[in-house]
């Protein structure tokens, strides 16, 4: 039998206790439970913003890219592809070319990324899901056609498949042995005109800044040649880790292969760092909250001290008493926390199942706030109120017993 437990057990039941110590120790229970729920809230809500931006660059992005570790392209013949194509697990091998250029439209102008890709980019990509006008298919009867970001047609006014205007995109021509650009814009840059054929909306980075052009446009107007900025893969039903292995082993020392996380590594790692200070700002939050257990405790030992006495004269050694108080000290922190996380579970629930919390603005990809509820979170909420309460409860509970037994009997 637990007599420590049972003794902390009756004080927190107690139903004479009407004075300033129940008080201070509701108080303490409802600073947990709030703290608990609002840090299990927070926590789900960048578990889904971060699964929503895998989601959203999910729709272009490969399973696995190929670029090199040093410049920004590489030579690419049939007989790369051909052994990359031979790995186990490898369905699909697209030849990228992708760089910066200069984007007219009648009197507007921008600086875009142009992203061409070979013929069999819509096998691997999703973004045909993400086209909200005109058409995804970048070459039809023969004439090239450019998929546009919703950002760029929004900002250049770019009407489709206008014959009268097509868009003329430029690039800077590289003149061997010149290292500076001709006044001449006609001898300063390759152009090309094309056709918009189609608007995506997958993120507004993404949407502010790409057009899409078939991989042979992209090399007349970029002079790349057999020249590739990356290679992008399609994996199978074997393990991506393992087709990502061999990949390496085929490649060699000059390639990097990139599954989706770490080509956004930047965004992500700035997501999980965001998450860990708020986790870290919310515990201190809580720590604060649970001052409250310290002074209820404290009093809570003043009130006591006949009690203490008694125990002790009845054999009870300073070590119990001083567990008395810690599970004392434990169970309204832990009535708190169970409070707390039921209550930030079933919020968590509910925003996943009806979208309570809306994100407020028209042009959001989501109409809610996302939210996921992760084990890990969880555990950790728990870890931390269990250090914390620790902290503010072993003071009281090694005061405990520092009393004279012939004043309190």
């Amino acid at each position: 039998m637990n007599v420590p437990f049972l003794i902390a057990w009756r004080y927190f039941r107690s139903k004479k206790k009407r004075n300033i110590i129940s008080i201070i120790s509701n108080i303490s229970m409802i600073g947990v439970a709030v703290g608990t729920m609002a840090l299990i809230i927070v926590l789900s809500v960048f578990n889904g913003l971060e699964d929503l931006v895998r989601s959203l660059y999910g729709k272009s992005d490969p399973d696995l890219k190929i670029t090199a570790l040093q410049g920004k392209s590489f030579p690419v013949d049939a007989f790369l592809v051909t052994r990359l194509r031979a790995v186990p697990g490898v369905q699909l091998v697209t030849e990228v070319i992708e760089d910066n250029a200069l984007l007219r439209y009648h009197e507007r102008q921008m600086v875009v990324k142009v992203k061409g890709v070979s013929e069999n980019y819509y096998q691997q990509s999703e973004i045909d899901s993400a086209i909200v006008d005109g058409t995804h298919q970048l070459r039809r009867n023969g004439e090239d056609f450019a998929l546009i970001g919703a950002g760029v047609q929004h900002e250049l006014s770019i009407a489709l498949e206008n014959r009268f205007a097509p868009l003329q995109l430029l690039y800077p021509r590289n003149t061997p042995g010149k290292k500076t650009l001709s006044m001449n814009p006609e001898t300063a840059f390759n152009q090309e005109p094309i056709l918009a054929g189609g608007v995506f909306a997958i993120e507004q980075h993404v949407d502010d800044s790409y057009i899409f052009v078939p991989l042979g446009f992209a090399q007349r107007l970029l002079r790349y040649d057999n020249r590739r900025t990356a290679l992008e893969v399609k994996v199978g039903k074997r393990p991506l880790e393992d087709v990502k292995a061999e990949l390496k082993q085929v490649l060699g020392p000059g390639f990097q292969v990139l599954d989706s996380d770490e080509q956004h590594v930047s965004l992500l790692k700035a997501i999980k760092v965001e998450k860990m200070f708020v986790f870290i700002t919310f515990a201190f939050i809580l720590l604060i909250a649970s001052l409250n257990i310290f002074f209820s405790l404290s009093m809570l030992v003043i009130d006591k001290r006949k009690d203490v006495a008694i125990l002790m004269a009845m054999g009870a050694s300073p070590n119990i008493i001083r567990r008395v108080f810690l599970m004392e000290g434990a169970i309204v922190a832990q009535v708190g926390a169970v409070v707390g996380l039921s209550l930030g579970i079933l919020i968590c629930w509910l925003q996943q199942r009806f979208g309570l919390v809306s994100m407020g603005m028209a042009t959001s990809v989501v109409d809610s706030y996302p939210v996921k509820m992760q084990v890990s979170d969880v555990l950790w909420v728990g870890v931390a109120i269990v250090f914390i309460t620790i902290a503010v409860s072993i003071r009281p509970a090694l005061n405990a017993p520092q009393i004279d037994l012939r004043e309190n009997l």
